[in-house]
């Protein structure tokens, strides 16, 4: 169970893919996590990270996107929100489209899933379509 602390959460941000999402229509793929300090979560969040920065960009998507992890105190889920600069096509399972500053969100909680199947739910978002 999860600690209602959030003093020393744990940070990181990082660029998943080696491609910019400039020119040449390549998709940049960044990554961050906002973790409690007492996450039970790290190490699944670090080999998400790790399945994500290993992801095979289409060149024909140039939709830069931003993965980013976080845990909310009292909820043992693991949180995912993948913001792309253009609207996509919705994919089941994830709320959203919500309108932020750097495009369009969407979210989705993660329990007791493996991992396999976190990465493929993940993926279908971050390659979603634009609209």
């Amino acid at each position: 169970m999860l600690r209602n602390s959030r003093i020393g959460k744990r940070s990181s941000t990082r660029l998943a893919s080696p491609q910019d999402g400039c020119g040449g229509g390549a998709m940049g793929i960044s990554i961050r996590h906002q973790l409690l300090s007492s996450s039970r979560r790290a190490a699944d969040v670090e080999r998400l990270e790790s399945a994500i920065g290993r992801f095979k960009a289409d060149p024909a998507v140039a939709n830069n996107c931003e993965v980013a992890f976080f845990e909310m105190v009292g909820d043992e889920h693991l949180h995912c929100n993948v913001t792309h600069r253009h609207a996509t096509k919705s994919v089941t399972g994830w709320a959203g489209p919500g309108h932020v500053p750097d495009g369009f969100v969407h979210n989705r909680r993660f329990g007791d899933m493996p991992h396999n199947e976190v990465v493929r739910h993940i993926r279908d978002m971050v390659f979603a379509a634009r609209v």
